[in-house]
């Protein structure tokens, strides 16, 4: 499933800072499908960082949460082949454009989706303008008010789906 990059399977356990995922062996949801999906996020937010010359391998991966074939967000480990590079990264893909983040202001999924969207409207921006700039993230997509507006509607249906169910503080029970 990995492209040939096989996460360490002798690691199950996050980073001690890390709150909120879980081994991609420990994935499982209410239908075999729904899991496949997520699965297959998985092995494209591999396939992601494996396009960038700075990551030699990955190491492992863990499962912070997604929705089927829509998003995922994972956080992964690399070896980097350049000094400079974070080894722990989270990546979100899905139905939507992929990004990395680095995990200094991300402990947890819902951080991860907070940055992301953070991020991706900075480019949401400047695309409304038809202009794009090298000090935002980067997004495969062309820089126009249109595209923009998609992903803007993209990011909104996201943040009422899916940011509720990522409460970083543990629910408690009376």
């Amino acid at each position: 499933m990995f492209n040939g990059e096989t996460p360490d399977p002798t690691s199950e356990k996050p980073p001690v800072w890390a709150s909120g995922v879980v081994p991609l062996s420990d994935v499982a949801r209410d239908t075999p499908e729904e899991t496949t999906f997520l699965l297959d996020l998985a092995d494209a937010a591999q396939k992601y960082l494996n396009s960038f010359r700075w990551c030699q391998s990955i190491r492992e991966v863990y499962f912070g949460d997604g929705i089927g074939k829509i998003i995922g967000l994972f956080l992964c480990r690399i070896v980097p082949s350049e000094k400079g590079i974070d080894e722990w990264l989270w990546v979100i893909v899905g139905d939507i454009p992929p990004a990395y983040l680095v995990t200094d202001k991300c402990k947890n999924p819902a951080e991860a989706l907070d940055s992301y969207v953070e991020e991706m409207s900075k480019w949401i921006e400047l695309a409304r303008e038809g202009k794009s700039s090298n000090e935002v993230i980067p997004v495969n997509l062309p820089a126009t008010p249109e595209d923009a507006e998609r992903l803007r509607s993209r990011l909104e249906l996201l943040g009422r789906l899916l940011r509720p169910w990522l409460d970083p503080q543990p629910h408690k029970s009376n």
